[in-house]
Order: C-alpha cells, then sequence, then structure tokens
C-alpha cells in the first residue's frame, strides 16, 4: 500500500481521471495554444491583431452553488457558472476571455463525478471559444468532508491598450443598460440554502413549472462575454458592471465616479417568477432582494442615449435582451430604484 492510499489519495484514480479528462481540456484548444512548455498543459500566443495588448486575470469561485450542486447531484451545469463568473469579470473592464484554469478540490476523488464537473466546464469553454489551459484537482481528505467540493477559476484576457473600459468616463445624462437575466446565476446562494435548502424538498415541483426546486435554483448561468465583446465593437461604452454578488444596486454603484448617481425604473424589465417565488417563499423584502441577487438584470453598461441602440443590437445578436432601464444623474454614488 503507497504513502498516497494510506493518506487517501488514490493514485490509481488520479491517472485514470487525467485519462478520461485529457481529451476534453484539449478539445478547447485554439491555433493559439501551445502544449506541453516546460511540464505545465499548455501556454498561449497573444492573439493576432493586437497592437497594444495588456492581458488582464480574475479568480472567482462558485460557493455555494456549488454545495447545492453536490447535494442534488445536479453539478452538469457548474461548468457554465465557474466561466461566466470569470469571463464576465473581465468582459466587464472591456477584455476578451481567452483561456482559463480550473481547480477542483475534492474530499475524495470520486473520478465519475469529477469527469462531469471538468466536462462541464469544456462544454462551456467551447461554446465561448475560451481554452481551458489545464487546471488542479486535488485531494483534501480529512480537510474537505465526505462528498464535498469546490470549483474555482482563474481567467485571462486580452484587450488593446486605450480600448479598456475606464468607468470615470461616465457622465451625467447616460443611460443604464440592463441585459436581462433568466435565473439566479451565481450570486444569492447562502439565503437560498438558509430559506429553502435546509427546509424544503428540493425534489418537489417549483411553483408554477414543470421544474423541481433543484432544477430551478441550479439553471446555468449565461455567459454574456461574448455579447459584451461584440457591442463593444459596435460602440465605445461609458461604463460595464456585471451584476452578482451584491445584486444590481452594489454592481451600478461600484463603477459611478465622483458627482454621479444612478436612476433605476423598475418597471423597465420583466423579474423572472423566480425571484418572485423566493421572495414569497422567505417573506423577504424587496430591498433585501435587490440588495443579494440579480432580479433579472445579469449585466450592465453605461452609455450616451445615442448609442444605447447600437449597444442593445450588439447583446441581441447573441440572443440576450437588454432594455435601458435608467440614467445617470447628479449625486453622491447611490443607485436609486423606483
Amino acid at each position: 500500500m503507497s504513502i498516497y492510499h494510506e493518506a487517501g489519495v488514490g493514485q490509481d484514480a488520479v491517472g485514470e481521471l487525467a485519462d478520461r479528462i485529457g481529451w476534453r481540456i484539449e478539445s478547447t484548444w485554439t491555433d493559439d495554444v501551445i502544449p506541453d512548455i516546460g511540464g505545465f498543459p499548455a501556454g498561449l500566443r497573444v492573439p493576432p491583431g493586437y497592437q497594444k495588448p495588456v492581458l488582464l486575470m480574475t479568480t472567482a469561485g462558485l460557493g455555494t452553488k456549488a454545495e447545492i450542486g453536490r447535494v442534488t447531484g445536479l453539478v452538469e451545469g457548474l461548468g457554465y457558472d465557474l466561466l461566466a463568473m470569470v469571463a464576465d469579470d473581465l468582459a466587464a473592464a472591456g477584455a476578451m476571455p481567452i483561456a482559463i484554469q480550473d481547480y477542483v478540490a475534492v474530499g475524495y476523488l470520486d473520478v465519475d463525478r469529477v469527469e462531469m464537473l471538468v466536462e462541464s466546464i469544456t462544454d462551456a469553454c467551447a461554446d465561448t471559444d475560451v481554452a481551458l489551459l489545464g487546471g488542479k484537482t486535488t485531494e483534501h481528505p480529512g480537510i474537505i468532508d465526505g462528498e464535498g467540493f469546490d470549483l474555482a477559476a482563474t481567467g485571462l484576457g486580452i484587450v488593446d491598450l486605450g480600448d479598456e473600459i475606464y468607468n470615470g468616463r461616465i457622465e451625467i445624462g447616460d443611460v443604464i443598460i440592463g441585459v436581462h437575466s433568466t435565473n439566479l446565476r451565481t450570486a444569492g446562494f447562502s439565503l437560498v440554502r438558509a430559506l429553502i435548502v435546509d427546509q424544503l424538498d428540493l425534489d418537489a415541483a417549483f411553483p408554477g413549472s414543470d421544474r423541481t426546486f433543484a432544477e430551478t435554483l441550479l439553471e446555468p448561468s449565461v455567459v454574456y462575454a461574448p455579447a459584451v465583446v461584440n457591442a463593444l465593437a459596435r460602440v465605445e461604452a461609458h461604463g460595464l458592471a456585471h451584476i452578482t454578488r451584491g445584486g444590481l444596486p452594489r454592481g451600478i454603484a461600484r463603477i459611478l465616479p465622483e458627482g454621479t448617481a444612478a436612476s433605476i425604473e423598475r418597471s423597465r424589465w420583466t423579474m423572472p417568477d423566480v425571484f418572485g417565488i423566493l421572495q414569497d417563499l422567505g417573506n423577504v423584502a424587496e430591498e433585501e432582494m435587490f440588495r443579494t441577487f440579480n432580479m433579472g438584470i445579469g449585466f450592465v453598461a453605461i452609455a450616451p442615449e445615442g448609442d444605447a441602440d447600437h449597444l442593445i443590437k450588439g447583446f441581441g445578436s447573441h440572443d440576450h435582451d437588454a432594455t435601458v432601464i435608467g440614467r445617470i444623474i447628479g449625486g453622491e454614488g447611490t443607485v436609486e430604484i423606483s
């Protein structure tokens, strides 16, 4: 018996996993990927067309949504959630996401489940032309309990110097364009767990739906980044925000320059039913809902009114509905939703 096996780390399983997922990872590689550099999985050339390329990186994890996926066994969409976290953050800076690396931490190595997780990540990457350049699967017996696991990723994006989004350009009179979200994406799941997961049967039918609570809550995130890149190719935005933790008010507030505020009109978009049902089940105040969930707006672009239609068409070309939901006004960084 090997020392690794005594410690709870099965090397045979590690080798089997590598055999199973290696081809999936390589299936996301473009011609810019350079494999097997110095023992690392792959490198990446700077794509053509950039004059003064600037590289941006960001890291994010799934947190409680991954745990709900584990409890229910519905992990097939978590790769889209993971990619959306990092890719859409990069897009909010004006960058095109080009690659990620993932990190999967498990209590014990269930090869079938980890293969499913990696397959979900590679599917998301293939759908958005992002290369998965490898990553790390690590077993932590005694640290992560039983079947527990965690997912994280680091994303790499590129933008030409001068084309990055500088939110200081936001000015009074600009309009706020909201890109619609049909589901929870990845934010608010600690509250979801407190309100629902620990109290209700996740296999029960979700009100007004032919799906279960589990299927509704774990619906995968849409990755906005390709649509953002398309929209920015049409017209410059003054500001961009990926709406995640902290909801719509915090997402917009963090990009407002000094002397400005935001006025949002709640009537400008239709909030998906899932949010109203969660609010009713937990008797949650509307203000708290907006501080926790995206409430139907997953991404925001701020631009002069005359450019709004161009940005909306850019999002629409990727089948994302977008609407003018408000305006930039004078103030001290507040976000008013009326």
